[in-house]
């Protein structure tokens, strides 16, 4: 509930005080694909066009507005090549915003140029959001199943087109960010069956991560005062489930403690391999963006946990 009003806060106060265009746009040299070929399954009604707006100085997150997209109804992914040489390495990302809007570039594009440089493919996922106009009760699997089709569609088509962008097929991985955190814990769980019929090829592929990365995830304990986890996730933790890094701050009043606390428990209790970085301060939502807060560092944690898990090499 938190989160909800969080970002309810921020689109109600942010709405039209800044210039807005339609449709996101990657930056030149880079190009969106539709992941669904024709419709979407579980297509939902929407009360207008997608639409991109940037904070201005109303919000700042290390002294820099940032940009965020709502109303998003045709999910798309976005291919970012590594700079370099190649790991063969590829990560998925979930901007987060609460399942209401996508933080795109502060928990997107940012996190992509990171990834690149460091020779890992970046897959950068918009996936469905009901916007700021039509709320329902939760964004969340299973009360709205868009989002979790979106991404089990997109590991199958990463793993589909594997040979032709580079990538090993079993170093396949995915990171998010608060609501996209929690979908990286729904991803993980949720790849034995897929949530919608299958459309083509693609789908006859595994959408199991390899590796999962989850920065202050959301909606993962049943409630905000309670480290009980999820039973749509508590279920179906298996040792199947990949290994994970999570981070989360003590601060943190919009995601609070227990819901990351509540998902590393259920991790540990399967056998599952799980590396948890808990920090005192640092609050929610900064992305990449380096403060003098020691958990914005975290990049350089996951890069050295993804070379003792033999992702990366040293």
């Amino acid at each position: 509930m938190k989160l909800l009003i969080f970002v309810l806060c921020v689109v109600s106060g942010l709405s039209g005080l800044h210039a807005q265009t339609s449709a996101w746009q990657p930056s030149p040299g880079h190009k969106q694909l539709p992941i669904w070929p024709g419709a979407v399954p579980d297509a939902r009604p929407y009360t207008g066009p997608e639409t991109v707006k940037n904070t201005g100085s109303t919000s700042l997150v290390g002294g820099r507005s940032w940009t965020y997209i709502n109303n998003v109804s045709r999910p798309t992914m976005t291919v970012y090549a590594p700079k370099g040489q190649n790991t063969g390495a590829a990560v998925v990302v979930f901007p987060g915003g609460g399942y209401q809007i996508l933080a795109i570039d502060l928990e997107g594009t940012e996190v992509c140029d990171w990834l690149t440089a460091k020779g890992i493919t970046c897959v950068l996922l918009k996936y469905r959001v009901p916007g700021e106009e039509k709320l329902p009760k939760s964004g969340a699997y299973p009360a709205s199943p868009e989002a979790l089709e979106d991404a089990q569609r997109a590991l199958g088509l990463v793993r589909f087109h594997a040979a032709e962008w580079h990538i090993d097929p079993h170093k396949i991985g995915v990171l998010g960010f608060s609501a996209g955190g929690h979908l990286v814990a729904a991803t993980s769980v949720h790849f034995d069956h897929r949530l919608y019929p299958a459309v083509d090829a693609a789908d006859k592929e595994s959408c199991r991560p390899d590796f999962a990365v989850a920065i202050y995830p959301g909606h993962l304990a049943v409630d905000e005062n309670s480290f009980r986890l999820n039973p749509d996730i508590s279920r179906h933790i298996t040792l199947r489930t990949p290994p994970t890094f999570i981070l989360q701050n003590e601060d943190d009043n919009v995601d609070g403690v227990q819901q990351a606390l509540s998902y590393y428990a259920g991790l540990k209790k399967v056998g599952v391999p799980v590396e948890m970085h808990l920090y005192a301060q640092g609050g929610h939502a900064f992305g990449l963006r380096r403060t003098k807060l020691p958990a914005t560092k975290w990049p350089e944690l996951v890069e050295t946990w993804l070379t003792t898990i033999g992702i990366i090499p040293e």
